[in-house]
């Protein structure tokens, strides 16, 4: 599995439900990196998408014990069935309780850093703290809209 997160300076990635940053590049860079993937969210991050419906051209997994049936997309209630319906080319794609939960599961993350420091109450695991995440590329730094950000690959030395 991996997992794509755009985090802040501090790893914050939401507040009150919401995303912190909407960069359409980085938006851009997510739907080319999940498309036709499998695609594991929890409960809140589903409704946090659009008209709270699945992303679409891609199987959308949402991890939940409160959320009922659904006909477009599967709901299980643990992250082990989650996992055992995903397939090999599944991308973790939030909230944070899933990100905690999963994270040392991920071979590898792709991470949008953003230059700013924002509140948040929702946030990342801090890879740079972590013993076994390291850098695998860095892009140099962009800009839209005032927003500087690159792109960060994690790799996992333990899977």
């Amino acid at each position: 599995m991996i997992a794509i997160v755009c985090v802040d300076k501090n790893w914050g990635i939401g507040k009150d439900g919401d995303m912190l940053f909407h960069i359409s590049a980085d938006l851009r860079r997510f739907r080319e990196l999940t498309i036709g993937k499998s695609v594991v969210m929890g409960k809140n991050t589903l409704l946090s998408l659009p008209g709270a419906k699945p992303l679409p051209k891609r199987r959308n997994i949402v991890v939940s014990t409160t959320l009922p049936p659904r006909e477009d997309c599967d709901v299980v209630a643990t992250v082990d069935e989650a996992l055992a319906i995903a397939g090999e080319d599944a991308m973790l794609m939030g909230g944070g309780q899933l990100y905690h939960a999963l994270i040392n599961r991920c071979s590898k993350v792709y991470l949008t850093l953003v230059d700013a420091a924002v509140e948040a109450d929702t946030f990342f695991p801090n890879l740079d703290a972590l013993d076994n995440w390291s850098i695998e590329s860095r892009s140099e730094w962009l800009e839209e809209n005032g927003q500087r950000f690159c792109y960060i690959d994690y790799v996992n030395r333990n899977i």
